[in-house]
């Protein structure tokens, strides 16, 4: 077991099912030594939660707790597409996130820390990345927040 299964461990993750595509798309593609992972949304093996928007039905709170679901998703991906191995990965280059909200909410930054936050607890360094955060007045299924992500792999 490597350090990144390790580290999971014990923060007390686990990681999700790979979630297929739900349309015309797939979950990630491998262009030279970069990973694109498209956008999860915070089901979580297939469960629907995190359903609303921030500003309204969702606090801040919450809406970190949607994004966190969303890292848990790419973290899935990532393993996939790697076959498992850990070694593959150089770093997280960037994370796109979106966040489902009112007009007057000003907190998405926070939300998608949510996201940041455990990717950086689990990968260490190597989870450290460039990101967007903005505000979008629907997101599919009414969830609170859809993250993708591109990751850097070694050949």
């Amino acid at each position: 077991m490597n350090t990144t299964e390790k580290k999971l461990i014990e923060l007390g993750l686990t990681l999700p099912d790979v979630a297929p595509a739900a349309a015309n798309y797939v979950p990630y593609v491998l262009s030279g030594n970069h990973l694109f992972i498209a956008g999860q949304i915070p089901f979580l093996n297939g469960a629907k939660m995190h359903i609303g928007r921030l500003g309204e039905t969702l606090s801040v709170e919450q809406g970190q707790e949607a994004a966190k679901a969303c890292a848990l998703n790419i973290l899935a991906q990532l393993k996939h597409a790697i076959a498992g191995d850990w070694n593959y990965l150089i770093k997280c280059v960037k994370l796109g996130g979106f966040v489902n909200a009112t007009t007057d909410f000003d907190q998405h930054p926070a939300v998608i820390n949510g996201a940041s936050d455990l990717l950086v607890a689990a990968l260490g360094e190597k989870g450290r990345h460039a990101r967007f955060a903005v505000g979008v007045n629907n997101l599919p299924f009414g969830v609170a927040v859809e993250i993708d992500a591109i990751f850097e792999l070694r050949p």
